[in-house]
């Protein structure tokens, strides 16, 4: 098998946001990144996604060899894909289409070769079905939009993936910067989409009930757990939550009063009607703001986030940050 430190060539299916993004960290990583996508305009689209992606990236900082030119475009998947060591795949999230072109990867792509889907709604042993002769080379790797500023991937095999393909998965997107988790079996949706589609609920639940605004639920959120969330998980929090007790004095303190909160959690049907009230509600919490204005904002603070983060990593020892 190749070793990470050998997975040099990118080849990235389908420039869309996702791809654009994952093109845009390859890049700053120093990697050399051959994307395809048969979209009318797509590689203008991608050029100019990079270009604007870049000062971000350079704020948090480029590998030796970074560099834009070492972007080629083709439309032809067969010359995009010769000579790559993983593939980023992010197409259509329909099973019919990733199963034929998971067939075609297997049959041109060397043995050693990982494929690596973005997909977020389909598994990946419905997936390598389609790769007759090596689906023990391919994962989902799915990440966090956009995987160029945030740094979660999580990592999942199929029914045929080898231990080799995920370890060696696990080590490249960590190589290059990225937070990636280990899902030791497969779920719809993943973690992190999971874990949003459970708060989701509730928020939805609370202002279509009258409870408290969008723009009152986000401050909740965003000034409240939010703030210690960018910091820890929900478990080291809890350990934390139980004083000097730790999380065995949390449990005791609190099992009680969470599990009766569960019995009244809600569970919103987003009928149309329902819809519009969301809607509603967020178009007055925006304002006069734009898509771009938002963006922006949400961007900066997400840098300055990173950049304190990444400075206190600087400051303690490994066994440190692996226990944040």
């Amino acid at each position: 098998m190749t070793n990470t430190n050998s997975i040099r060539s990118i080849a990235v299916i389908g420039t869309g946001v996702i791809g654009a993004s994952w093109t845009s960290l390859f890049l700053a990583r120093g990697l050399q990144v051959v994307a395809t996508d048969v979209a009318p305009n797509a590689e203008a689209s991608l050029r100019k996604f990079v270009e604007t992606a870049w000062p971000a990236l350079e704020r948090l900082g480029l590998s030796p060899a970074a560099s834009q030119s070492n972007l080629r475009f083709t439309a032809d998947l067969a010359e995009a894909v010769t000579g790559a060591n993983l593939v980023q795949e992010n197409g259509p999230e329909r099973i019919d289409f990733k199963r034929k072109l998971y067939g075609q990867l297997d049959e041109l792509l060397s043995p050693d070769a990982i494929i690596a889907s973005s997909s977020s709604g389909l598994t990946m042993s419905e997936i390598q079905s389609g790769a007759a002769l090596h689906p023990d080379r391919c994962i989902i790797a799915h990440p966090f939009n956009p995987p160029h500023l945030i740094p979660l991937v999580e990592i999942v095999g199929g029914a045929k993936t080898s231990e080799e393909t995920i370890r060696r998965a696990l080590e490249f997107y960590a190589s290059i910067g990225q937070r990636p988790v280990r899902l030791n079996k497969e779920m719809p949706g993943h973690v992190a989409n999971r874990l949003q589609a459970a708060l989701g609920r509730e928020v939805y639940y609370l202002v279509t009930e009258g409870v408290v605004s969008a723009a009152d639920v986000d401050t909740a959120l965003c000034w409240g757990p939010g703030l210690r969330w960018g910091i820890m998980g929900n478990m080291m929090l809890n350990h934390l939550g139980g004083g000097h007790g730790g999380i065995e004095h949390f449990f005791q303190q609190f099992t009680a009063p969470t599990t009766a909160w569960w019995k009244t959690l809600g569970s919103p049907v987003l009928t149309p009607e329902v819809q519009k009230k969301l809607i509603d509600s967020v178009h007055a919490e925006i304002g006069s703001r734009t898509i771009e204005e938002l963006e922006a904002e949400r961007d900066d603070i997400l840098l300055g986030l990173l950049e304190l983060r990444s400075r206190r990593a600087q400051m303690v020892a490994p066994g440190e940050i692996a226990a944040e």
